[in-house]
């Protein structure tokens, strides 16, 4: 394929800009920029759909680039370094920055994943960061998706996946309004609900093991009240400090840990 060579600001570049910012854009037209050498190649290994690959023109590119840049199937874009720099999320900018298609919404994908972990739902997270974090640690520790529901920060944010470091390609990633949804097909499909809060059972004593939906609640409120009537059983994590609480997604991180350990 041909390269196309854009060396100053027109509507293409523009487009690709407001992906960084304005998450409207991003999931209007299904496309979302990753940075850096661990996403890129994570969202390549799992088959996710690289829309355009983007470089410096005056770049020395490394041997990782340089063979992800001739074997791409994707549309190749040489930008001038100011322009290069502006989207790749570093002063000294990224070798290649990726245009990945972003896959459609449906709980109905949660029965396609290969792995066979528990579902995490994060509920209502404000924080990008916290959504990649948790990815991170989902992918780790072998949960098979992430929902992200109700009005929340966006996982394809760049700072989700960049926090994610590219966990976030591993796994069936939803957004969904609102509980609904996944508490529907949980009970069609045999998963058990439990959330986390700190009025719960010892993690300790709660089944993790089987089909099970793992629910994080809000950094500051929680779980909600519809995810909390859905819950079959709640659980807490021990602590003896002074800390009233954890961060959302060190505390999922936690939960999934000993998900993990239960299942052996």
């Amino acid at each position: 394929m041909a390269e196309l060579r854009i060396t100053r600001e027109n509507a293409r570049f523009q487009q690709w800009e407001a992906l960084l910012t304005n998450r409207t854009k991003r999931h209007r037209n299904r496309e979302f920029l990753v940075q850096g050498v661990r996403p890129l190649t994570r969202a390549v290994e799992e088959g996710w759909t690289v829309r355009a690959l983007l470089r410096a023109d005056d770049a020395a590119g490394s041997t990782w680039a340089d063979e992800l840049w001739a074997s791409t199937s994707a549309e190749r874009v040489l930008l001038s370094p100011a322009l290069h720099a502006r989207l790749s999320g570093r002063e000294d900018g990224a070798e290649l920055v990726a245009v990945v298609e972003m896959p459609e919404d449906g709980v109905a994908r949660l029965e396609d994943s290969t792995r066979h972990g528990p579902v995490v739902v994060f509920d209502r997270p404000t924080s990008p960061g916290n959504i990649g974090t948790l990815a991170r640690s989902a992918d780790a520790f072998g949960a098979s998706a992430l929902v992200v529901t109700g009005h929340a920060a966006d996982p394809y944010d760049p700072q989700s996946v960049r926090a994610s470091t590219g966990s976030l390609f591993a796994l069936t990633v939803l957004r969904v309004p609102g509980p609904g949804p996944v508490v529907e097909h949980a009970h069609a499909h045999g998963y058990r609900i439990v959330g986390t809060d700190e009025h719960g059972s010892a993690l300790t004593d709660v089944d993790l093991g089987g089909r099970v939906v793992l629910v994080v609640g809000n950094e500051t409120h929680g779980l909600s009240s519809g995810w909390r009537e859905a819950c079959d059983d709640v659980a807490a994590i021990s602590m003896v400090g002074s800390a009233s609480s954890l961060n959302a997604a060190v505390a999922g991180s936690i939960v999934l840990h000993e998900a993990l350990r239960q299942r052996g």
